[in-house]
């Protein structure tokens, strides 16, 4: 039995009945095994190879290579004993501010409160008391310059084990910035960007005062958003104020109870939130795991809806172009070709690849040289590679025009201050070519001699590193909880600012340093940082590799890994 369908439903409006039991149809006859799809697998990268779908012609066009070695046993179980040791000396410390033998700093209930249920879980307010303020003083440092290749930061102390600081006056000049999300180097203070924005600035000042739906729609604003939806070859574009709130005030206006919304198990937290406020399904697929995917959209098509056994009204898969914790890039050949043969949508989070990858810096859609009408929803935010803010919804012009009456953030949110606008309008057009230089295109070309140069010098070096060879973001990892504030410490001794990621940010053996690459880095910027990395990680002991790569659909595939959230 072959069966292909080219039946559309509308992603504003429920499914169409008839498409819908032809769909499921033909998942229900592939369950039986009637209906066959070929799989192919070159070396250590599967594909899908699915016959109907032939505009993309073989799934990918450039090598995809994207490792990840496992975790040493000894070290997760260090790791695991170092978090239990903390644990431990958590609870003694706790007993002692209880019985007031160590000063208490951490808020506290008035007593006239002292029955009242907590504001805060116990082990949030356990974790945030004894392992958080032990490093605290790697986090929220405050930087008084450009958000460059260097940045200046304010010199800070502590004298009671972080819970507060104080200022010293002085400013540490010059440090290596490893850290910022300034991916083609447009977070400046001087050159074409600078000065539209501030001819902007005093022609317009700088706030709206007002939504887009009221007297907050500038001139600007709809050059910005014709200019997206050319960028990105969609016939429609909006623009938002906040690239948070693009995620988790749209998806509510697309889908609602009723609706299945598959999201890989790595998203962002803002399209985690965006699920859950919309009411929908939501079902969980392995990170980049195309196996675990068809095999959610099966059942999701075979069996429908629980107990009523309809036909859910749609379908929604979330993915990110780059994922910013583990540095790896989206499938994206295979989830369009699954997207198409389960007649799902598919919305897509370019916040980190929109300008960082492709060779013409479109993002993912680029990169793999696929149509952009294959991807439902473009979302993507500007503070990344334009060195602005706000963040755009593209597609087609009947979503873009049902988002701006639906849209929580495009209804009530103040609109685009008009420097902004301006500036992510002249880095676009500078990307684009438009300004008639090639200073976008050496931007680009820059970042990726970087981004490969970077990652093979860290592994040479024998460190572990996640993620996808051609990724700008490069997780680097630490594992041990004492080595997370060590790091971050001894890097910032050495002039260099890095982030580094802990538990709940990823899980708890997986602590991190990520490096964000950066278009404005020079090779000699990038060797200074590598010596120094060398360094630490020597001092560490965190060269863990041992070269042995597992590519991440190399791992066990086991079924009892998902999770389903039902209303």
């Amino acid at each position: 039995m072959h069966l292909i369908l080219h039946c559309r439903a509308s992603l504003v409006y429920p499914h169409d009945d008839v498409a819908d039991w032809e769909i499921r149809f033909t998942a229900a006859a592939q369950h039986r095994g009637e209906y066959h799809t070929a799989h192919c697998y070159p070396g250590k990268r599967p594909q899908f190879k699915i016959h109907h779908v032939t505009q993309n012609g073989g799934l990918y066009k450039r090598p995809f290579n994207e490792a990840f070695e496992e975790t040493p046993m000894l070290v997760a179980v260090l790791t695991y004993v170092g978090y239990g040791v903390l644990t431990l000396f958590g609870y003694l410390r706790d007993f002692l501010r209880h019985w007031r033998i160590e000063k208490c700093h951490h808020a506290t209930e008035r007593e006239e409160q002292k029955d009242f249920v907590s504001l805060y879980q116990d082990f949030e307010n356990f974790y945030t008391r004894n392992l958080y303020m032990r490093i605290r003083d790697n986090w929220n440092r405050p930087i008084c310059s450009v958000p460059g290749a260097r940045v200046d930061i304010m010199e800070r102390q502590s004298h009671d084990y972080n819970w507060s600081f104080k200022y010293t006056g002085n400013t540490i000049k010059g440090v290596i910035n490893m850290g910022s999300y300034n991916y083609l180097g447009f977070a400046r203070n001087t050159g074409s960007c600078q000065e539209a924005a501030a001819r902007v600035l005093k022609e317009y000042g700088v706030g709206v005062c007002s939504t887009r739906q009221e007297i907050g729609n500038l001139d600007k604003h709809e050059e910005l958003e014709k200019l997206v939806a050319s960028f990105l070859g969609v016939e429609a574009a909006m623009a938002y104020g906040m690239g948070f709130a693009t995620n988790s005030m749209n998806i509510p206006a697309l889908v609602s109870k009723g609706c299945l919304i598959l999201s890989d198990e790595l998203n962002h937290a803002s399209l985690v939130l965006g699920a859950r406020l919309s009411g929908a399904t939501i079902r969980v697929f392995k990170h980049n795991n195309m196996q675990s995917l068809e095999k959610l959209l099966k059942d999701a098509i075979v069996y429908g809806q629980p107990r009523t056994r309809r036909p859910w009204k749609k379908i929604l898969i979330l993915v990110e172009g780059i994922y910013s914790m583990e540095g790896s890039i989206v499938r994206l050949p295979e989830v369009i070709a699954l997207k198409k043969k389960y007649k799902a949508y598919l919305y897509l989070d370019e916040a980190h690849s929109i300008g960082a990858l492709g060779p013409t810096g479109r993002g993912v859609v680029d990169y793999f040289g696929l149509d952009p009408e294959d991807v439902d929803v473009m979302m993507g935010t500007f503070t990344k590679s334009f060195g602005a803010s706000g963040g755009y919804i593209g597609g087609k012009k009947e979503l873009i025009d049902y988002l701006r009456t639906h849209s929580h953030s495009a209804v009530y949110a103040t609109s685009l201050s008009p420097p902004v606008v301006e500036q992510i309008i002249t880095s676009m057009k500078c990307i684009m070519g438009k300004d008639g230089t090639t200073l976008g295109k050496e931007c680009i070309q820059q970042l990726a001699e970087n981004t490969r140069y970077f990652r093979r010098r860290l592994k040479e070096m024998g460190f572990i590193i996640y993620g996808n060879e051609d990724s700008p973001v490069v997780p680097l990892m630490l594992y041990m909880p004492a080595k997370i504030g060590a790091f971050g410490r001894e890097m910032l001794k050495r002039n260099i600012g890095v982030v580094v990621v802990g538990f709940p940010a990823t899980p708890i053996i997986e602590s991190r340093a990520r490096f964000c690459l950066s278009a404005a880095h020079t090779k000699e910027i990038l060797d200074t940082a590598l010596k120094e990395i060398d360094e630490v990680g020597d001092l560490l002991q965190l060269k863990y590799s041992r070269h042995r790569l597992v590519p991440l659909l190399d791992r066990p595939f086991d079924e009892t890994t998902y999770e389903e959230t039902e209303d």
